[in-house]
């Protein structure tokens, strides 16, 4: 198996837990990344009890950044469409992630990420449909190629993508054809799309992160 991740956690411990949601960050960054979003978001869902967990994922030469060393969830090998990336370093952090999710008690438990964190929450999610409450990708994709077709549903998972339309890393293109993938293979997705963002998040996002959670819990 492969080793554990650490992670921080906010909000309720896992035993009083009623929504858990385990968010990813993306490539280069760590669990710190969206800790202030995790707080803000506990302490609105009040007084439901809201748990966030954050992992840090481990760190991996990444090819397309020539080779440098940084904490990402897999091997990004060439930024096509969609991308081309190393499948092993992919399995073993989807091993990692189910590992955190079965340590997870709370009724509703949602996956979330940002942008190659938002890849693993779709990879994952897809896979562990009855696991899980809900998927919710911001800045992302779906990883799929010829090999690593897109599960099958097993019942109407609640499929959230939000996407920035000035997004420079992950363009607007990747989260249209995720959709449509989607779409095709008989989910039922949304797409918010948030005109002049960028590669980030911005508050009227988070607001809508949140009252999709709401919606869904």
């Amino acid at each position: 198996m492969p080793s554990a991740l650490p992670f921080l956690e906010f909000g309720a411990d896992r035993d009083t837990a009623e929504v858990t949601v385990l968010m990813l960050h993306g490539l280069g960054a760590d669990g710190h990344d969206f800790a202030d979003v995790a707080h803000m978001i506990c302490e609105a869902a009040r007084p439901q009890a809201w748990r966030f967990v954050l992992p840090h994922a481990e760190t991996i030469p990444v090819t397309i950044n020539m080779g440098m060393t940084m904490p990402a969830w897999y091997d990004i090998l060439a930024l096509s469409h969609p991308r081309a990336v190393d499948w092993e370093t992919v399995t073993k952090s989807e091993q990692q992630i189910e590992e955190l999710l079965r340590q997870e008690k709370a009724g509703k438990v949602f996956l979330a990420g940002f942008s190659q964190g938002a890849a693993m929450a779709l990879q994952v999610g897809l896979k562990n449909q009855n696991s899980i409450a809900g998927i919710l990708a911001l800045s992302g994709y779906l990883l799929e190629d010829d090999s690593h077709p897109v599960p099958s549903p097993a019942r109407d998972i609640p499929v959230g993508l939000f996407h920035g339309d000035d997004d420079e890393v992950v363009p607007l293109q990747a989260a249209q054809e995720s959709f449509a993938s989607l779409k095709a293979n008989r989910y039922s997705p949304s797409l918010k799309i948030y005109p002049h963002l960028g590669h980030s998040v911005n508050q009227a996002e988070v607001q809508d992160l949140f009252e999709w959670l709401i919606q869904h819990s």
